[in-house]
């Protein structure tokens, strides 16, 4: 008996003239620095079956495990032609996120894009980047600096075909210039059912302007999956114990059952209903999931369908916005 492969909605991203899966891959957790116990046969494996599933857009760093990302990336990226690569450029200066104040050029100067982007392209095994990204932004960096001269470079060069930025978390306005103003063709923000904020502006300017939008931690870095309770424990050295530190998953639990309530949906159902509440807005053009096992990459590529959520549910998960900033270390 044969299983039949699921059809995968595509989406345009913005004005690129690519065409990208609902559902991406998220790669920074195959980095294996920050995001503990990922073993890359298992990554390898995921990534494969991602794209054997029809899932073509896979987003990684420079940043993630020092190009260990990349690498993987690379490798299976090379084995199916068409697949579209976005990486990221880390700053320089090494500050995350960008500071208010701090000039571009100490960020990304023109010789760092190019020699970053150099390097991306050698760990990846690839001739182009398909979107090449800064990992950190400021708007005022607009009109700064010598970047811009750099990005058309490396398109003149064919080393990149499309240009955006990740912007700094839960600064969704801190963009609107750069898509306003026509210097990025994709932005890749924080948006989920707590951080609505991206609704406020960025959403509608990157509509009005033909700018991609690639969503992270539409999970909200695992809290909505359902998965982590008052009493999860993760290993020791991974980032997610500063995310959840304090009493945080204790304060979870009752927004987690608020949404539960509220939409009649168990603790199962949170991880679909919540990458669907986020693909339910028009402007968005992929959502990429950090994926380090083949069952979670089936899971949610089956998610990738051109559904999206009913609008009363939409609706109703609008109350659920929660303000903060868990970046930050918990006091």
């Amino acid at each position: 008996m044969t299983t039949s492969k699921p059809t995968i909605h595509i989406r345009n991203l913005g004005a690129t003239g690519l065409g990208v899966a609902e559902i991406g891959y998220g790669a920074w957790g195959i980095g294996a620095d920050m995001w503990k116990g990922a073993q890359d046969n298992d990554s390898l494996e995921a990534l494969r079956r991602y794209l054997a599933l029809g899932g073509n857009f896979i987003d990684t760093a420079m940043g993630y495990g020092d190009g260990h990302s990349e690498r993987l990336v690379g490798q299976v990226a090379r084995e199916v032609p068409g697949t579209i690569v976005a990486t990221k450029i880390s700053p320089r200066n090494g500050q995350w996120p960008a500071r208010p104040g701090v000039p571009a050029g100490e960020a990304f100067p023109a010789e760092h894009v190019i020699a970053m982007t150099e390097a991306s392209l050698e760990r990846l095994g690839l001739e182009k980047i398909d979107v090449q990204q800064f990992h950190v932004w400021d708007d005022s960096w607009l009109g700064q600096g010598d970047w811009q001269d750099a990005v058309a470079q490396l398109k003149k060069d064919g080393k990149i075909r499309h240009f955006g930025v990740s912007i700094n978390d839960h600064q969704p306005n801190n963009a609107v210039k750069a898509v306003e103003a026509g210097v990025v063709e994709t932005v890749q923000v924080i948006y989920n059912v707590f951080d609505q904020s991206p609704q406020d502006r960025l959403l509608d300017a990157c509509l009005a302007n033909g700018v991609g939008v690639i969503v992270r931690v539409a999970l909200d870095e695992g809290s909505l999956t359902g998965n982590i309770t008052a009493g999860t424990e993760f290993p020791e050295g991974d980032w997610r114990n500063r995310y959840f530190g304090g009493n945080r998953k204790a304060e979870l639990q009752p927004r987690l059952r608020a949404i539960e309530s509220d939409l009649g949906i168990n603790s199962s159902q949170l991880a679909e209903t919540s990458l669907r509440y986020v693909l339910s807005h028009r402007a968005v053009s992929t959502v990429i999931v950090g994926m380090r096992s083949v069952r979670n990459v089936e899971r949610n590529v089956a998610i990738a369908d051109g559904q999206g959520l009913p609008a009363e549910d939409v609706a109703r998960l609008y109350a659920h916005r929660w303000d903060r900033n868990w970046y930050e270390a918990a006091e």
